[in-house]
Parts: structure tokens; sequence; C-alpha cells
């Protein structure tokens, strides 16, 4: 009797172990895959909110440089291709192309001097830049979650958890090879 109780305890002992192990080991792939999904979000509430600006900034620049049409309306289908989006990666494209139609479009500052002075176009630039580096910063946050989340799917007991949840790894938010070049604004 005294043997079958000392079994008993041992197993009840390891299960506990076990079982502790195990949802310690579930929550975690869990919330990091949240911290992934937030970090997704608050990029996204900063693009959307450069994407907000950018008609603004578009009519501004437009009366003194009616002829560059080509460039809003290249801005303007990239904005309309992240709001049609659909995933994390197709946004993140979108996003890529619209940060090099931004540079040129906030370099006909340097070609038209009236628009330097424009009240108007510099508070809008203000804003926008502003903008561009709360993007920047969210950006680093998503791939720091990212990054986090795929090397505890790429351990040893990350992958079982990660399996068991149906969590697969995250997509980095990468600038494009052709986005990397400064951007060439003629005239």
């Amino acid at each position: 009797m005294k043997k079958i109780v000392i079994i008993i305890a041992l197993l009840v002992f390891f299960g506990i172990i076990f079982g502790s192990w195990y949802v310690k080991g579930y929550n975690k792939v869990v919330a990091l895959n949240e911290n992934v999904k937030n970090g997704w979000s608050q990029v996204d509430i900063q693009l959307k909110r450069r994407y907000d600006l950018i008609p603004n900034l578009v009519e501004t620049v437009k009366g003194y440089a009616t002829h560059e049409k080509e460039v809003f309306e290249k801005l303007a289908e990239a904005r309309k291709g992240y709001f049609t989006a659909t995933t994390v990666e197709d946004k993140a494209k979108a996003a890529t192309q619209i940060e090099g139609f931004l540079s040129r479009l906030l370099m006909f500052r340097e070609t038209y001097p009236e628009l330097k002075a424009n009240e108007s176009f510099l508070k809008l630039q203000d804003t926008l830049e502003g903008t561009e580096n709360r993007i920047s910063v969210e950006r680093k946050r998503y791939n720091d979650a990212v990054r986090e989340l795929n090397a505890y799917i790429k351990s040893f007991y990350g992958r079982f958890f990660a399996s068991r949840v149906g969590v697969t790894e995250g997509k980095y938010f990468e600038v494009a090879e052709a986005e990397k070049e400064a951007p060439k604004v003629k005239f």
C-alpha cells in the first residue's frame, strides 16, 4: 500500500510539473503571436495616418507643381493599393512603394522656392515627417516581435507548442531593394 501511495504521489508530482510546463509553453507562444499581431496593428495605424495626410500634401503641392501629374497619379495608385491589400505582405509592399513617391514629392520644395515658404506645406511636411518617424519605430517594434516569435518557434520546445496553437513564423516588414536607393527627381 505504501508503494502505491508513493507511485501515485510521484505521478501526481510529475503530472503537475508537466502540466505547468505545457501551460507555460502554450501561453508563451500565444503571447508572442499576439505581440506580433499588435505590432502590425500599430504599424497599420501609423500607415493609415500617413495615407490620410497624403491627399492634403498632394493638394498643397499641386498648386505649385501642376506639371508633375505622374507622381500624383502613382502616389494615389500606391495609396489605393495599400487599402485594397489583404495580407500583411501586400500592405508592407504597398507601404514601401509609397515611401519612394513621398520622397520624390517632398523633394519638389527644392525646385519650387514658393513652396518652401508655404506655411501649409511646411506644417504638412512636419506632420508627415513625424508620422514617418512613428512608422519607423513601429516597424522596428513589429520586427522585434516577429524575431522573438520566430526564434521561439524555431526552438526545440517552441516548435512543439507552435504546432499545437497553429502559429507559424511571422513575416518581417522589410524595405524592398528598389526602395533602398535614394530617389531621383527629374524636372
